[in-house]
């Protein structure tokens, strides 16, 4: 018999699929699915599949189709020098930062922005606000807003913005994303008792994240679907053009337009209207930092 699921995680190839009220432990049929490419990891939760049930062993089944994704949320593995998918078929994206422990990373956040498919929503949070913001990370949060980017001040310790973090993301696929020890899986904690979600600690002699989600999970329930995801320490921009990486700063564009070389990638070319924009205040001198070291990366990458 084949049934419909959907992949709410998966551990060493095997993944867990809901399917109506029930959940089967589930392998991929064969080496590549109907569906597929050879890719390092052709499934990832949220991902619909089609799979056999194993008569012989109740609750599991072997994958034979992945459907078509709507979304996607991805790394640059680099153990494997390969794309790796983390979670799919998703509206919205939550880009969890902390204002301290570990310190607030504009550039990590620029570059998840760089990758994020400009089509689905993002919110920023800026979680652990019940500590002192400085006036630089309150520039740059204003700094998102003015561009297009919502954000939100939360901090699981006070209850500040929880609320209003949960009316954002009902009736919604989230995915929550961000760096290690951000507060991704205390502030669902805090929404959401229920979870009782492992939480990890702040390494005193680095000031970061320990991982304590190992694998992102697809947690179904009643008005509310969120992926929770692994932290990351660093972000890998992949598969952009140097001459698209422009379209993905959207305060860019309109001055990018007016550029006297139309291949201009607004560096130190004459006659550039970004750089001059940024020289009049109207780009964030840091926005501008990160759109050129994300640019040299890229370059990078393409030369060798």
């Amino acid at each position: 018999m084949i049934l419909q699921g959907q992949v709410l995680y998966g551990i060493n190839n095997i993944y867990t699929v809901e399917s109506g009220s029930m959940r089967y432990e589930c392998r991929i049929k064969g080496k590549i699915l109907k569906s597929t490419e050879t890719v390092y990891n052709p499934i990832a939760a949220g991902d619909c599949i089609s799979f056999e049930i194993d008569d012989s062993s109740p609750g599991k089944g072997m994958i034979t189709e992945r459907s078509s994704r709507t979304s996607e949320y991805s790394r640059w593995n680099r153990k494997r020098n390969a794309p790796q998918v983390i979670a799919v078929n998703f509206d919205l994206l939550v880009i969890i930062a902390s204002v301290d422990q570990p310190p607030f990373r504009p550039r990590f956040v620029d570059r998840i922005l760089a990758m994020a498919d400009p089509l689905i929503e993002t919110v920023l949070v800026l979680n652990k606000s019940d500590q002192e913001i400085s006036a630089q990370v309150s520039e740059r949060m204003d700094d998102y807003k003015r561009i297009g980017y919502d954000y939100l001040l939360t901090s699981a310790k006070n209850g500040k913005g929880i609320d209003n973090l949960k009316s954002r993301i009902k009736f919604k696929t989230a995915v929550f994303a961000g760096q290690s020890g951000v507060g991704k899986s205390t502030l669902l904690n805090a929404m959401f008792p229920e979870l009782h979600l492992r939480v990890g600690e702040i390494s005193e002699k680095y000031n970061r994240g320990r991982h304590t989600t190992n694998y992102a999970r697809l947690i179904p329930m009643n008005q509310y679907s969120i992926i929770d995801t692994p932290g990351i320490r660093e972000i890998e921009v992949f598969n952009i053009e140097p001459s698209d990486l422009v379209f993905r700063f959207p305060e860019f564009v309109p001055f990018s337009r007016n550029c006297f070389y139309p291949s201009c990638l607004h560096r130190e070319e004459p006659c550039c209207s970004v750089t001059e924009a940024v020289k009049n205040g109207q780009i964030h001198k840091d926005r501008y930092f990160s759109y050129i070291k994300i640019l040299s990366d890229i370059m990078k990458k393409n030369r060798y």
